[in-house]
């Protein structure tokens, strides 16, 4: 092989190795089988939610792993392998790829990654039973409310129950 190709294929792993760190989750799958016109739906689904899915090599896939540091993942590197990369939302690349894989049967996750560990089919699985960002900010801010929410109402029974007491004392 030249110097040449050799330095290209070098780039290719650095920038593998970069996409592996900064990845907030990542999903490897199998994605051979998908028609076209699948395949072309569920990169709409992932780009919507700002998330890159790439084919790429398994040979440059295990030495970003290694370099990056993550052990374990040469089990999924086998057979044809696309990897999803989301940078920000942590559940968008599993819930995406697993509620498309209901419906394709030829879409199989392998494993991937959730904030910097490896993780297996399992904890992908569970992690896309999760909801949306947008979800659990809104759960958050229901379970923050209620307290203030019943102080409240206590507050306007309190308030309802005086005006009675004062009609009573005049």
């Amino acid at each position: 092989m030249s110097e040449a190709v050799i330095a290209q294929k070098a780039k290719v792993v650095d920038t593998v190795t970069d996409r592996f760190k900064n990845a907030a989750s990542a999903v490897i799958v199998d994605s051979r089988g998908l028609t076209v016109a699948q395949d072309t739906e569920l990169r709409k689904q992932l780009r919507d939610a700002d998330v890159e899915l790439h084919v790429i090599k398994n040979t440059i896939l295990r030495r970003a792993a290694d370099k990056a540091g993550f052990e374990g993942l040469d089990d999924t590197f086998v057979g044809p392998t696309a990897v999803a990369f989301s940078n920000e939302d942590v559940v968008a690349p599993a819930r995406i790829i697993a509620k498309f894989a209901e419906t394709a049967d030829a879409l199989e996750i392998k494993g991937g990654l959730i904030e910097g560990k490896v993780a297996s089919l399992d904890q992908i699985t569970d992690l896309s039973k999760l909801p949306d960002r947008d979800g659990l900010l809104s759960m958050l801010l229901s379970v923050l409310q209620a307290p203030v929410r019943n102080v409240a109402y206590a507050v306007k029974a309190v308030a309802d129950a005086k005006p009675e007491d004062g009609a009573d004392a005049e």
